[in-house]
């Protein structure tokens, strides 16, 4: 019996530490009924009762269920975009000046072109490349040397 009496007034002890420092450094928006020094006197001055009651109910959630912030991704956050290449857009006279629309499509516009001139650049499929349409890929159709034609 006594060493029963032992076990449970340890278990109580460490419970109560626990919650004690639980308490002290838990994040204090999510700490729910009173404020954390009134808590902090319930679990010390109420042995068994105090602890259980700041963890049933002082201890809030493990994750917040409103979220206080918005994720964006990089291209849609603007302070992001902002900080590429030094904080704005490089003049021709090399000084940046702030990221803004007109730049943008400024931009698209080139690589537009870009990718106009690349076609042009282009031959056909078939026409001067040196390459019959219909052997396409290596092993396909006659080819000198082989084998099995």
């Amino acid at each position: 019996m006594p060493k029963l009496l032992i076990g449970l007034g340890l278990a109580l002890v460490i419970l109560t530490v626990y919650s004690l420092v639980d308490c002290a450094v838990f994040d204090r928006k999510r700490i729910r009924g009173l404020p954390r020094w009134v808590w902090i006197f319930v679990i010390v001055l109420v042995p068994l009762i105090g602890p259980l009651l700041w963890l049933l109910v002082g201890h809030g959630r493990s994750t917040p269920t409103t979220r206080s912030y918005r994720s964006v991704a990089p291209d849609d956050d603007l302070d992001f975009l902002r900080g590429l290449n030094g904080g704005g857009v490089a003049t021709a006279t090399g000084e940046n000046r702030p990221f803004n629309e007109k730049d943008q499509q400024e931009r698209i516009r080139r690589m537009e072109q870009d990718l106009a001139d690349l076609d042009k650049n282009d031959p056909a499929p078939g026409k001067g490349a040196g390459v019959d349409p219909k052997k396409k890929e290596p092993g396909e159709g006659e080819q000198p040397g082989r084998r099995d034609a």
